[in-house]
């Protein structure tokens, strides 16, 4: 703002500053803050730090006294080698610039960096932690070595002096095929690489053109703290658990630690003590099997030696084969008879023993047969007695039939004797109904309705009846 100072009889004083919009004065703050700002390295505490959906990273460094805002463009994200994270102290590299929008100023944050080793430290110890609880350092995950792998592939950077040291030792020991995926070992693109190396070799096929390697070999030299944070990245770490090829991680000297050493089957503590892990040695080897080749040679001569003495002390104990042979010769020619003499017994005993059986199965079928019939017979008996039972009925209704009828017919001659018929009997009481039956002189009886009369007839057959006369009056003579 510009004072006008006014007088009664003067116009009044115009200033001598430019003016500006309030866009190009936000322009000229811009380019005076970039322009003496292009290029600063901040150290703070991060704070209030979050991702954006469009992938920007937005956050606050600050110390004891102040507060500078601070963004990580999409693009940088992806490429830093520490992701930043909330109450982490960090040395941010970038340059400032303004947003007009809000007539503000901030930091465009192109690297981020640990500031001093304790923060480091701290870093790597919470992310061994996660990773321990996850399982991904276990005993029990660990893979054995292979003890002569044919194929050995080697993850390090082709132009350092490790993969030199790794070749020598290995050619001293035991030559073996070696495969190099070289990765750089430091740097922004380092642990990508790293992991991409481990995964690659695992994807390999076992029967393709390039084989497929037994054993893996993680190395790099020693160098600082943040030279080794490649081997300490989360990825590298999750790559080396994961792999199916046994692993050896070779990284730094002695006293070099990484968080790949947790997660790799064996720890080398240099490349060169890699190698010496990875194979025997050939000339040992060579040796040893000589060694048990010369031991096995002389434990056989022994055994040999050991079993002819032991058949050729046997073989004088043995009495003369041919007084063996002729005994054998005897006993056969006697055990020969016996068989011939045993088997005529053996065959009339199990003769007498067939017969015998044949007989109680012949009595067993009897009785069988018996039973059976038995039992047929009582239930024929249990039927017979109801049929006979109707038989009898039928016939003593049948009887009392031919009873009445006889009643009946006595009665009937009865009836006609009373009419004065006579029935006349020989002494031998047959029936005459003849005269020519009557001989003179036999003796006759008279059969009245009333009783009976013995009679003698005085002559012969009575006289023929004259068909055409008529019958006399009354009953007449039956003689």
């Amino acid at each position: 703002m510009t004072d006008t100072h006014l007088t009664d009889d003067r116009a009044p004083l115009r200033p001598n500053l430019p003016e500006f919009s309030v866009s190009e004065l936000s322009q000229a703050v811009k380019r005076q803050l970039e322009d003496g700002f292009a290029h600063v390295r901040v150290r703070g505490e991060i704070s209030g730090c979050k991702r954006h959906s469009s992938g920007h990273c937005y956050l606050t460094i600050k110390d004891a006294d102040a507060v500078l805002d601070g963004v990580i463009w999409r693009g940088t994200v992806g490429r830093l080698s520490v992701q930043p994270v909330d109450g982490m102290e960090v040395v941010c590299t970038g340059r400032i610039t303004t947003y007009a929008s809000r007539s503000k100023y901030q930091l465009v944050i192109e690297a981020v960096e640990l500031a001093g080793i304790g923060a480091l430290l701290k870093l790597l110890e919470e992310r061994r932690k996660k990773l321990a609880a996850e399982g991904l350092f276990d005993e029990s995950r660990k893979k054995k070595l292979p003890y002569l792998p044919e194929v050995i592939g080697v993850v390090t950077s082709p132009t350092g002096a490790v993969i030199r040291d790794i070749l020598h030792r290995l050619a001293d020991r035991f030559p073996r095929r070696v495969l190099v995926w070289p990765v750089p070992v430091q740097g922004e693109r380092a642990a990508a690489e790293i992991a991409a190396a481990i995964a690659g070799f695992n994807a390999l096929a076992s029967d393709g053109a390039v084989p497929r390697p037994d054993l893996l070999i993680v190395a790099r030299g020693g160098g600082s703290l943040e030279d080794l944070m490649a081997f300490n990245e989360e990825i590298v770490v999750r790559a080396a658990a994961a792999s199916l090829i046994p692993l050896i991680s070779a990284v730094g000297h002695e006293t070099d630690t990484t968080l790949i050493d947790f997660a790799s089957d064996r720890r080398a503590p240099t490349p060169t003590a890699a190698a010496e892990m990875a194979v025997p040695v050939r000339l040992e080897l060579v040796a040893a099997v000589q060694s048990h080749a010369l031991r096995i040679a002389q434990g056989l001569a022994r055994f040999v030696v050991e079993r002819r003495m032991r058949v050729e002390g046997l073989g004088r104990g043995l009495p003369d084969p041919r007084s063996l042979l002729e005994g054998a010769a005897q006993r056969l020619d006697d055990r020969a008879e016996w068989l011939k003499l045993s088997a005529g017994q053996f065959l009339r005993f199990h003769r007498q023993r067939l017969e015998a059986l044949g007989e109680r199965l012949r009595r067993d079928m009897i009785g069988i047969e018996i039973v059976r019939l038995a039992s047929r017979v009582d239930e024929l008996a249990q039927r017979l007695a109801p049929a006979l039972f109707r038989v009898l009925h039928r016939q003593e209704v049948a009887l009392a039939g031919y009873g009445g009828r006889l009643t009946n017919w006595q009665q009937a001659q009865q009836k006609v004797l009373e009419r004065g018929y006579v029935r006349v009997r020989d002494a031998a009481g047959t029936v005459l109904v003849a005269a020519a039956q009557v001989a003179a002189g036999s003796e006759l009886s008279l059969e009245f309705h009333d009783g009976k009369v013995a009679a003698r007839a005085v002559g012969g057959a009575a006289k023929t009846i004259d068909k055409d006369k008529p019958p006399p009056r009354g009953q007449g003579s039956l003689l």
